[in-house]
């Protein structure tokens, strides 16, 4: 096990692959010469060479589309888009081709392609360059979604995304990159697409997250030990295929659920989680499931102001302390 930072422990995911897998390219905006707008791609075209690490036009459309051809026919592309805001441009290719060939064609050919995207908030981005989207994702069938919340799972995820024959979301915050934590050495290092984690166990409240909101809950876990309050906290990892039996584990266990999410309330993750929480655990839960989310607002650019629009350890703690006391 080496510490490395969650951008390292893609570019290592990266390198890993393509050493592995002589069909995995690279391609997107500035991914070649200038490393990628956040550095993974950092000296992938000093050892793969300009044949598998290219540069593309600022053409959403136009990248993805190649993307699709060039998986069907055999190779393993793995795209970057510089911001998932960007992802907008591409949709129709992304919506009503990546998603649907395999079916269309009846299973005749597959897809095994990546879209690396950061996102998300906190980095006074404006209202173009901050939002979460991972729901309109999940929203289309055809496609799998990730978005780890540590390097081990950045790391374990992207080779068992770029190894899947199905097209494959690879959703980043941007606010993670710089994160560290120990990443495992061995090359045949993968983490499962579909299979949440318990990241903590509790017993007292099911705390479900993803993404920087998983390190949220974390800490917002660890700050409440010290109060007393044990907390649970399950990484979701895998946004679809959605691993509902981790959660509903874990919630028959503690009785209570607080589900956090940064995309915007309306029609969000948390939405369809607490759904699920409230069909197959109603008979055990001794409140209602609390959600925490973003607001339903354009991201401003103010920091103080985007601070409030994005959930917060503090407002983690408090909808906990609420589910606990029976408030809400």
């Amino acid at each position: 096990m080496s510490e490395m930072t969650y951008r390292d422990a893609l570019n290592l995911a990266l390198k890993e692959e393509m050493r592995h897998d002589p069909s995995v390219f690279v391609l997107g905006e500035d991914v070649a010469l200038y490393e990628g707008s956040f550095k993974v791609t950092r000296g992938l075209l000093a050892e793969f060479g300009e044949e598998r690490v290219k540069d593309t036009p600022i053409s959403e459309n136009t990248i993805i589309g190649v993307s699709i051809g060039a998986a069907m026919g055999g190779l393993r592309p793995v795209a970057e888009l510089m911001t998932v805001n960007f992802a907008l441009l591409a949709m129709d290719q992304i919506v009503n081709h990546m998603t649907k060939i395999r079916y269309m064609f009846g299973g005749q050919t597959h897809l095994p392609m990546t879209i690396r995207m950061p996102g998300g908030g906190g980095s006074q981005l404006g209202a173009q360059h901050s939002q979460s989207l991972e729901t309109f994702f999940m929203h289309c069938p055809g496609m799998r979604v990730l978005y780890p919340a540590t390097p081990a799972d950045a790391k374990g995820l992207l080779k068992s995304a770029i190894r899947d024959n199905n097209p494959v979301i690879f959703l980043e915050h941007e606010l993670l990159y710089n994160s560290k934590g120990e990443v495992p050495e061995d090359p045949e290092f993968l983490v499962p697409i579909g299979q949440a984690e318990v990241k903590r166990a509790g017993e007292q409240v099911t705390i479900v997250g993803y993404g920087r909101m998983t390190i949220l809950a974390l800490q917002a876990a660890e700050e409440l030990a010290r109060e007393g309050v044990s907390c649970e906290v399950v990484d979701l990892r895998s946004l679809a295929p959605l691993d509902t039996e981790t959660i509903l584990a874990s919630v028959r266990k503690t009785g209570r659920a607080v589900v956090v999410e940064e995309c915007w309330r309306t029609c969000g993750l948390g939405a369809e989680i607490s759904s699920i929480i409230f069909e197959k655990c109603f008979d055990v839960l001794r409140a209602p499931v609390r959600r925490v989310s973003g607001l339903d607002v354009p991201m401003p650019y103010s920091r103080k102001i985007e601070k409030i629009c994005i959930p917060q350890a503090e407002t983690i703690k408090q909808a906990i302390r609420d589910v606990l006391s029976g408030g809400y």
